[in-house]
């Protein structure tokens, strides 16, 4: 395994610590039962969480997505693109950025409805991919639109994730938000245009 696709591996693990720092445990863990032996240990945890650790969720949250611009770099780079990669990266893009979406709704910083437009376009386009390397064993790689939207998300995300610091030690403009709206309507687009772009794919032809 070439060093590009280890990079892309570790974002996945990153992205579980992300969600270990920035998501209390459920809190029916301390109402006793099974993990009653460690309700002032859950306690403690919940209290980082909401405290200190969401602040090093975010920079978790930065340093998974720098990975996703490193392992890209090299790769072309180095020409160390291999299908699995290209298969795998854009898997690890969206379960980071999924991962970011629900914890925003969770906090409330963000609309369900957003979440749910961002995640079912990143679904559409993973299962369309997956026909299309069953159908023709072609992979497509993401097209400028998609890596604009990709650029847009991570700028919203890591705004509302820092409660839109450092813009707002200047500023009382929610830029999390006008982000969040240009990362939505990319969203949309590049989804569009993704399918009428490779409708032939789809459609079984090379």
């Amino acid at each position: 395994m070439n060093l590009p696709n280890r990079l892309t591996i570790s974002r996945i693990f990153l992205t579980l610590v992300f969600m270990l720092l920035a998501v209390p445990l459920p809190i029916k863990l301390n109402d006793g039962g099974v993990f009653s032996w460690a309700t002032g240990a859950i306690s403690s945890y919940n209290g980082f969480v909401l405290g200190n650790g969401r602040y090093l969720a975010g920079i978790v949250f930065l340093i998974a997505f720098a990975t996703d611009a490193v392992d890209g770099y090299i790769a072309r780079k180095y020409n160390m693109i291999t299908d699995f990669g290209k298969f795998l990266d854009p898997l690890a893009d969206k379960l980071l950025v999924t991962a970011a979406l629900v914890v925003l709704v969770e906090r409330g910083n963000i609309s369900g409805w957003v979440a749910v437009i961002i995640i079912s376009r990143e679904f559409m386009v993973t299962g369309l991919r997956l026909i299309a390397i069953s159908s023709t064993g072609i992979i497509i790689a993401a097209g400028t639109l998609g890596k604009l939207k990709t650029v847009a998300q991570f700028i919203a995300l890591a705004l509302a994730l820092f409660d839109n610091f450092p813009l707002s030690l200047v500023s009382s403009i929610p830029a999390s938000d006008i982000f969040m709206f240009l990362a939505v309507v990319l969203t949309i687009v590049s989804g569009i245009e993704y399918i009428v772009k490779n409708k032939a794919v789809f459609s079984g032809q090379k």
